[in-house]
């Protein structure tokens, strides 16, 4: 983390070099999905060792998904204006640290903190790694690098309940955090030695708006928390309400400013603005999905959480297999084609779901499945390449904020449906997931409209 940085560089990084930084990225991101999967299975046990009640427990996921939610769009603005290295590197450190503290943590209140502080260590990293992967690779090829960083977050998302489950057999929760030390500590050093400095964007960091947007995206994701919990709709609607007038006032700060925070710039760009309201509903759609289901199996189906994680399995192995072929094919398509397509396939594959047989057997439900993750991993890479590569250089960072913002946007709102549509159906949990995966197909429907108005650009 030098003191100066270059403002020209080549055209991605040489080989090995390219694919050594590509590790350290890997570790890193890795890291950040992985942390969200083990935490989860942990809870139960987590809320028994530290004497908390399962209300209290679900802050320590809560508390690391709203610390990332509300500093990803700060983060990506630090690493526009000091580097994309520099504010990676310090991310990674800080959750480094907070991962040793989650390890001692004595009480579920210290626990909670320790995840806030790790999430803006997430935040740091998630924010500028798409921006990093386009000065890594050469811009022909970014498509490949943008489908590796793909295949390490699917890989790492299928993977986090078997990684908890195979920690928990054989030591305590603690080592869930534990064994992040030695992973960061080793991205880290290969992140110093390795990482491309990048252009800066000349402009200083704004307090103000960075405050802005944390009230705004904060008091969103708080109101659609509360309308899948059933708050009282007074308080849910003055929080709706308070968020707007709030974010208006956001939005307007940012058309005065030369480096925004939120690129408002970038949205007059239309493949830009295209492929953010994409990638909110094509991940609304897919947690909406996964979110329901699993309800699904277990009341319905009767079936046991081993069969049910095995049940959904081919959806993520389809990503993990579709990330790289589909990077290679948006380097020499047309990514807006590319994403429609497989938008397409998704939808189909969701009212396959949606009119799947009762009792169906294991095979005929993993295959509609499987045509979800194919459709879903057809389009995740081309559309996060067009997203990345349609802002300019000086603002990649931007780019790669939105990038993941879009993205917890659309996993937010999926997951507030999704309880939403429970809670309206009175506890019919059948009725409840047809809704939920019909709702889910008519967004993916609207994902895959709004790529294919993208076919002019690449």
């Amino acid at each position: 983390m030098g003191q100066t940085e270059i403002h020209t560089i080549p055209d991605g990084l040489p080989l090995p070099q390219r694919w050594v930084a590509m590790l350290a990225i890997a570790v890193s991101v890795g890291m950040t999905v992985l942390v969200g999967g083990v935490a989860n299975v942990a809870l139960p046990t987590m809320a028994n060792d530290l004497h908390a009640s399962p209300a209290e427990s679900i802050w320590v996921v809560n508390a690391y998904q709203l610390a990332v939610t509300v500093t990803l769009l700060p983060f990506a603005s630090l690493g526009d204006i000091y580097g994309h290295r520099r504010v990676y590197c310090w991310g990674l450190a800080l959750f480094i640290v907070s991962s040793l503290a989650c390890a001692l943590a004595p009480n579920m209140t210290f626990l909670v903190a320790a995840r806030v502080i790790q999430g803006f260590g997430g935040a740091g990293i998630m924010s500028v790694n798409g921006a990093l992967v386009r000065f890594i690779f050469p811009r022909a090829q970014l498509g490949r690098g943008i489908g590796f960083n793909g295949l390490v977050v699917s890989g790492c998302s299928a993977a986090g309940p078997s990684v908890a489950a195979a920690i928990m057999a054989v030591t305590s929760w603690p080592w869930i955090f534990f064994v992040q030390v030695p992973l960061g500590l080793l991205a880290f050093v290969l992140s110093l030695r390795f990482l491309p400095r990048t252009p800066l964007a000349g402009a200083p960091f704004d307090p103000l708006s960075a405050l802005l947007n944390a009230l705004t995206f904060g008091l969103f994701i708080t109101a659609l928390d509360g309308v899948g919990r059933g708050q009282p709709a007074l308080t849910i609607g003055l929080e709706f309400v308070v968020c707007v007038v709030i974010g208006f006032v956001f939005v307007r700060r940012q058309l005065g400013l030369r480096a925004p925070m939120l690129p408002v710039d970038l949205f007059a760009n239309p493949v830009f603005a295209l492929s953010s309201a994409t990638a909110v509903c094509a991940h609304a759609a897919q947690v909406i999905a996964m979110v329901s289901l699993p309800f699904y199996f277990q009341y319905i189906e009767g079936l046991s959480p081993i069969d049910i994680g095995m049940l959904i399995t081919p959806w993520p192995t389809m990503l993990v297999i579709m990330a790289p072929i589909s990077g290679r094919l948006a380097d020499r398509y047309n990514t807006g084609m590319l994403g429609g397509i497989g938008l397409a396939i998704m939808s189909a594959g969701l009212v396959l779901v949606l009119t799947m047989p009762a009792q169906a057997a294991h095979w005929n439900v993993a295959w509609r499945l499987a045509v979800c993750g194919l459709g879903f991993g057809c389009f995740q890479t081309p559309n996060n390449r067009l997203l990345i590569g349609s802002a300019p250089p000086n603002r990649a960072g931007a780019g790669s904020g939105i990038l993941s913002t879009s993205r917890l946007l659309g996993q937010t709102t999926g997951s507030a449906l999704v309880a939403l549509v429970f809670g309206l159906t009175a506890g019919s949990v059948g009725l409840g997931t047809q809704i939920s995966i019909g709702v889910a197909a008519a967004f993916a429907g609207v994902a895959m409209v709004l790529s294919s108005l993208r076919m002019g650009w690449r």
